[in-house]
């Protein structure tokens, strides 16, 4: 009996952690007439342009993070996504920021919502913590360099915010002022930073 290419669709599916791309799909043999049946059966749902996850994939519980990891594998999660996940903040994110490399052409997507921010090459890198959320590897900086970056993005931010988190992460994360101080001078801030450090330090 010939297999049936529904089934054998859904068990490619599985051993890529429930998510694929299509082109993805294609070069592993699915088809993309099955591809589609299973979008319209609701065996499978679409993330977003040319990505799509198992229905009862795990993904769909962290969906903002773990698609963003997936559309954009150079994004680190930075300044108020990072602080949100980290819980230093009492601000809401309503878009996915991401740090990309200054040379990094800016990315298009649709979903989710997403607010890029050009790092240098030494900050971009600096301070990367890997975060597996539902078997996908999330990159999101650490809460000492996520505070150090909310200094350097004070304007866009704000000050306030930027205090808030050094305080948070004081309290909730015992970060140490000299964890915090490295980060600062890569991000260039330790003049800045400093006074605060001292205050509530």
């Amino acid at each position: 009996m010939k297999d049936d290419p529904k089934k054998r669709a859904i068990e490619i599916f599985h051993k890529h952690k429930g998510v694929l791309r299509t082109s993805q799909a294609l070069s592993y043999g699915i088809h993309p007439r099955t591809l589609y049946s299973l979008r319209n059966d609701g065996s499978v749902q679409t993330l977003s342009r040319g990505l799509y996850c198992l229905s009862d994939s795990n993904i769909l519980y962290q969906p903002g993070l773990t698609v963003a990891a997936l559309r954009i594998p150079k994004g680190v999660v930075c300044l108020i996504s990072a602080l949100a996940f980290h819980d230093i903040t009492t601000q809401i994110p309503h878009a996915i920021s991401l740090a990309i490399p200054r040379s990094m052409r800016r990315p298009i997507v649709d979903y989710p919502p997403m607010e890029f921010h050009r790092f240098n090459n030494a900050s971009h890198s600096a301070g990367i913590a890997h975060h597996d959320i539902e078997g996908i590897d999330v990159k999101v900086y650490s809460p000492e360099k996520t505070v150090a970056d909310c200094f350097k993005f004070r304007n866009k931010i704000g000050l306030d915010v930027a205090i808030e988190a050094l305080r948070f992460c004081r309290e909730r994360k015992k970060s140490s002022p000299s964890e915090l101080l490295k980060y600062a001078r890569i991000c260039r801030v330790q003049i800045v930073m400093t006074p605060y450090l001292e205050a509530i330090f």
